[in-house]
Protein backbone atom coordinates (compact mmCIF):
# COMPACT_ATOMS: atom_id res chain seq x y z
CA UNK A 1 0.00 0.00 0.00
CA UNK A 2 1.34 3.45 -0.91
CA UNK A 3 2.02 5.97 1.84
CA UNK A 4 0.91 9.57 2.16
CA UNK A 5 3.35 12.32 3.12
CA UNK A 6 1.96 15.86 3.34
CA UNK A 7 2.38 18.55 5.96
CA UNK A 8 1.08 22.10 6.36
CA UNK A 9 2.88 24.41 8.79
CA UNK A 10 2.39 28.05 9.78
CA UNK A 11 5.13 29.86 11.63
CA UNK A 12 7.82 32.50 11.62
CA UNK A 13 11.25 32.36 10.02
CA UNK A 14 13.97 31.87 12.61
CA UNK A 15 16.72 32.98 10.23
CA UNK A 16 17.06 34.65 6.85
CA UNK A 17 16.75 32.23 3.92
CA UNK A 18 20.03 30.94 2.53
CA UNK A 19 19.91 30.87 -1.28
CA UNK A 20 22.35 28.66 -3.17
CA UNK A 21 22.41 26.84 -6.49
CA UNK A 22 22.89 23.17 -7.35
CA UNK A 23 25.65 22.21 -9.81
CA UNK A 24 22.98 22.14 -12.55
CA UNK A 25 21.87 25.68 -11.62
CA UNK A 26 18.66 24.88 -9.71
CA UNK A 27 17.95 27.50 -7.01
CA UNK A 28 17.70 26.06 -3.48
CA UNK A 29 16.61 28.08 -0.45
CA UNK A 30 16.70 26.85 3.13
CA UNK A 31 15.41 28.48 6.28
CA UNK A 32 14.24 27.65 9.77
CA UNK A 33 10.61 27.87 10.84
CA UNK A 34 9.47 28.33 14.45
CA UNK A 35 5.97 27.16 15.28
CA UNK A 36 4.44 28.32 18.58
CA UNK A 37 1.89 26.25 20.47
CA UNK A 38 0.00 27.33 23.58
CA UNK A 39 -2.26 25.31 25.84
CA UNK A 40 -3.71 25.43 29.29
CA UNK A 41 -2.68 22.82 31.85
CA UNK A 42 -4.78 23.23 34.95
CA UNK A 43 -4.66 26.97 35.65
CA UNK A 44 -1.26 27.40 34.04
CA UNK A 45 -0.77 28.59 30.45
CA UNK A 46 2.01 26.57 28.77
CA UNK A 47 3.89 27.36 25.58
CA UNK A 48 6.36 25.48 23.41
CA UNK A 49 8.13 26.24 20.16
CA UNK A 50 8.96 23.61 17.56
CA UNK A 51 11.78 24.36 15.14
CA UNK A 52 11.66 22.85 11.65
CA UNK A 53 14.16 23.16 8.79
CA UNK A 54 12.58 23.99 5.42
CA UNK A 55 14.10 23.54 1.95
CA UNK A 56 12.50 24.84 -1.25
CA UNK A 57 13.58 24.56 -4.89
CA UNK A 58 13.21 26.45 -8.17
CA UNK A 59 11.59 29.82 -8.74
CA UNK A 60 9.90 29.68 -5.34
CA UNK A 61 13.36 29.35 -3.73
CA UNK A 62 14.46 32.54 -5.50
CA UNK A 63 11.34 34.35 -4.25
CA UNK A 64 11.98 33.17 -0.67
CA UNK A 65 15.59 34.36 -0.87
CA UNK A 66 14.54 37.72 -2.30
CA UNK A 67 11.49 38.61 -0.20
CA UNK A 68 11.66 36.77 3.14
CA UNK A 69 13.65 37.71 6.23
CA UNK A 70 13.90 36.47 9.80
CA UNK A 71 10.59 36.99 11.62
CA UNK A 72 8.33 36.86 8.55
CA UNK A 73 5.23 34.66 8.84
CA UNK A 74 4.62 31.99 6.22
CA UNK A 75 2.50 28.93 5.51
CA UNK A 76 4.53 26.01 4.17
CA UNK A 77 2.95 23.05 2.39
CA UNK A 78 5.19 20.13 1.56
CA UNK A 79 6.48 16.73 2.55
CA UNK A 80 8.74 15.44 5.31
CA UNK A 81 12.07 14.05 4.18
CA UNK A 82 14.92 12.37 6.05
CA UNK A 83 18.43 13.11 4.83
CA UNK A 84 21.29 10.76 5.72
CA UNK A 85 25.02 11.35 5.35
CA UNK A 86 28.36 10.34 6.77
CA UNK A 87 30.79 12.81 8.33
CA UNK A 88 34.45 12.99 7.37
CA UNK A 89 35.33 10.95 10.45
CA UNK A 90 32.83 8.19 9.49
CA UNK A 91 29.95 9.04 11.82
CA UNK A 92 26.47 8.50 10.38
CA UNK A 93 24.11 11.46 10.65
CA UNK A 94 20.52 12.13 9.69
CA UNK A 95 17.94 14.88 9.99
CA UNK A 96 14.31 15.46 9.11
CA UNK A 97 13.25 18.51 7.14
CA UNK A 98 10.26 19.69 5.13
CA UNK A 99 10.65 19.94 1.37
CA UNK A 100 8.25 22.77 0.52
CA UNK A 101 5.99 22.55 -2.49
CA UNK A 102 4.46 25.95 -1.77
CA UNK A 103 5.42 28.80 0.55
CA UNK A 104 2.70 31.38 1.13
CA UNK A 105 3.96 34.73 2.39
CA UNK A 106 1.70 36.24 5.05
CA UNK A 107 1.28 40.01 5.42
CA UNK A 108 3.64 41.82 7.77
CA UNK A 109 2.24 42.04 11.28
CA UNK A 110 0.37 38.75 10.92
CA UNK A 111 0.55 36.83 14.14
CA UNK A 112 -0.14 33.17 14.55
CA UNK A 113 -3.61 32.56 15.92
CA UNK A 114 -3.61 31.43 19.50
CA UNK A 115 -5.00 27.97 19.98
CA UNK A 116 -8.11 27.72 22.10
CA UNK A 117 -6.97 26.19 25.42
CA UNK A 118 -10.07 23.99 25.79
CA UNK A 119 -9.48 22.40 22.38
CA UNK A 120 -5.77 21.91 22.91
CA UNK A 121 -5.79 20.61 26.48
CA UNK A 122 -2.85 18.48 27.57
CA UNK A 123 -3.23 15.74 30.18
CA UNK A 124 -2.16 16.64 33.71
CA UNK A 125 0.63 14.03 33.64
CA UNK A 126 2.34 12.74 30.55
CA UNK A 127 3.58 9.14 30.93
CA UNK A 128 7.29 8.67 30.23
Amino acid sequence: MAGFNKTVLMGNLTRNPELRFSPSGTPIASFGLGINRRWKQGEELKEEVTFIDIVVFGKQAEHCGQYLTKGNSVIVEGRIQQRRWETEDGQKRSKHEVVAQTVTFLPKGTHQPESHPAEDQEPEEVPA
